[in-house]
């Protein structure tokens, strides 16, 4: 049976772009540019606290991933936001790190440096799951992937403003590292002070029966048009508040798919942001000025970035992620195979992985705010993040250590694989949500009739 979709009326999904927006967009976007920042700014640090702590390889690569370990530790939290709502700790977890950031200009031993970064990371996991999921449920849907594109770009813009800020720090002297690590707090009272006073959701507060909260809020946002019939979500419908709720018969194949390219994406990306310096040294590529070629490699992926927000609404998000993951494993590839140059050579495949990357970034966040509901969203965008950071994780930590036992050649032909890896599950089970609206998105309430009118996808079949 094929339908042909009608034109929706829906104030909420439809509402035109507004400054609140682009408000809730800059502060919610400051968590991914304080984890790009703090997971940067230590790839500079370590070429001088490495000699002054004492770090061999496993303390190096224990500190670099220390910040990702308490990212899964954070995202955890997600199921938090569910229960709790998104606004309360909207500006709680980033007092934790901003106290955890001064903190670490006082430190003495690795292992102290090693708690307080897993400590930041917690701070900064907590906030994709909160941030993201109040982003989502204010977003009109013909700026959802636009909205929760921005926070990645903000990403990219942290980790390059965190090479330059290193690099520049450094003839301060030995101990420009403190500072360094130091740097991040001021970020964070920014944000701090920027994110007083912004609404809870309106589809949470319903969600928990307080209607006449939900309400106010979606008036004052979206005008007096705007009911609680706009967000509303049936009964039946409706999904628990749980872990298990991501792995039942409904979910657990979208949980998959999140969870495998997501991981399949930061692996070799996060392994090569923090450890940029050390990889352009192994490339001969502007050693002595690796963090500026840091930088360079980082704004090539906020280039990335650009593009895929137009290729994901108009291309769709299936297709857009496949051909994405197909050159992400090529450039790898050059990087595994040509190991010694020619230099062209390294430079492309750079270019290849961090230009195509865009799409798989910004779906880390779009996807698993779209494809769950509002019950278990914070939940879902938590446990994905988790799930991802046990790949990130590993790839940080065996870096170092591939490096020196194997050299960049095999070590880059491993990223290859797992690049390949996050191909073939986008092949299988990436599915496609661009038009449709948050309800159908996450639900499939009536999928048919709700993508936006003009999309290239007018038609679809019932059941799809």
């Amino acid at each position: 049976m094929e339908l042909q979709a009608t034109k929706p009326v829906n104030p909420v999904e439809d509402a035109k772009w507004s400054p609140f927006h682009l408000k809730l967009t800059i502060y919610s976007s400051g968590g991914p540019f304080l984890d790009g920042y703090i997971l940067s700014i230590v790839a500079v640090a370590l070429t001088q606290l490495t000699p002054q702590l004492h770090l061999d390889a496993v303390w190096s690569g224990l500190i670099g991933a220390s910040a990702l370990i308490g990212i899964f530790i954070g995202g955890l939290l997600g199921y938090v936001t569910d229960r709790f709502g998104r606004q309360l700790m909207y500006t709680i977890d980033f007092i934790l790190l901003i106290v955890a950031s001064i903190l670490q200009f006082f430190v003495h031993a690795a292992w102290e440096l090693f708690v307080l970064r897993v400590v930041l990371g917690i701070a900064v996991g907590a906030d994709y799951p909160i941030a993201t999921s109040l982003l989502t449920e204010f977003a009109p849907r013909k700026h959802r992937g636009l909205m929760l594109g921005v926070t990645v770009i903000a990403w990219y813009v942290g980790a390059t403003v965190a090479y330059l800020v290193g690099q520049w720090l450094l003839p301060i002297g030995p101990d420009a590292w403190r500072y360094m690590l130091a740097s991040s707090a001021v970020p964070g009272v920014a944000l701090v002070i920027l994110r007083l006073g912004t609404p809870e959701s309106p589809r949470w507060l319903l969600q928990q029966g307080r209607a006449r909260e939900a309400l106010k809020v979606l008036r004052e946002i979206y005008g007096p048009g705007a009911s609680l019939r706009h967000i509303a979500v049936p009964d039946e419908k409706r999904a628990r508040t749980s872990y298990l709720t991501l792995f039942n018969r409904t979910y657990w194949k979208r949980t998959l798919y999140v969870s495998g390219f997501f991981t399949a994406a930061v692996a070799p990306l996060f392994a090569m942001l923090t450890f940029g310096p050390t990889l352009l040294d192994d490339y001969h590529v502007l050693s002595g000025s690796s963090g500026y070629g840091s930088a360079i490699i980082s704004a090539l992926f906020i280039a990335g970035c650009v593009p895929a927000l137009w290729l994901l609404n108009r291309l769709g998000r299936r297709a857009t992620m496949i051909a994405s993951f197909a050159v992400m494993t090529v450039g790898m590839l050059l990087l595994g195979l040509f190991p010694k140059g020619p230099l062209w050579v390294i430079g492309l495949g750079f270019l290849l992985y961090a230009l195509f990357s865009g799409g798989p970034n910004i779906m880390e966040w779009l996807a698993p705010n779209e494809l769950f509901p509002t019950e278990v969203r914070g939940t879902a965008v938590g446990v994905t993040t988790c799930i991802s950071r046990l790949g990130a994780v590993a790839g940080t930590y065996l870096l170092p250590w591939a490096l020196a036992r194997y050299g960049v050649g095999p070590t880059m032909l491993v990223g290859a694989l797992v690049t390949f890896g996050g191909f073939l599950i986008c092949v299988f089970l990436a599915p496609e949500t661009r038009g449709l609206t948050l309800n159908a998105a996450s639900v499939g309430e009536d999928a048919e009739a709700e993508r936006v009118p003009g999309s290239p996808e007018r038609r679809i079949r019932v059941g799809r």
